[in-house]
């Protein structure tokens, strides 16, 4: 019986300290390939429509993409995916061939780079 009450501290103690290694506001930037406004609006858009993700801000000159999220919600690659998903490249993902070649033609961030930064 004592060796159960020290086991189930031992979980207990455990799962307290997983559940606070999880920031409620937890801040975190990372790459994101567009090149002009519309990307930026696209961007965010599926950043924003992640679960726990509450600030979503894509840098066009920078292709930095600044997120404050629920860690208790979400993980940055659940972000990344929806990402992907719209039709914009992160370092670990890809997006789909069929999704990227949907998106418009001043967006094709693949191909030229030589809009960079254009206002659309």
């Amino acid at each position: 019986m004592k060796l159960k009450k020290i086991f189930l501290g031992l979980v207990f103690a455990v799962i307290s300290l997983v559940a606070f290694g999880q920031e409620k506001n937890k801040k975190l930037t990372f790459e994101v390939n567009g090149k002009c406004s519309m990307c930026k609006e696209r961007i965010e858009e599926a950043a924003l429509g992640v679960k726990g993700v509450k600030f979503a801000s894509w840098d066009i000159p920078t292709h930095q993409l600044s997120i404050i999220m629920d860690e208790r919600k979400t993980n940055s690659m659940k972000i990344k995916m929806a990402i992907v998903a719209v039709g914009h490249d992160t370092k670990e993902l890809k997006a789909a061939d069929e999704v990227y070649n949907g998106i418009h033609p001043c967006c094709k961030y693949r191909e030229d780079n030589s809009d960079d930064g254009e206002q659309h």
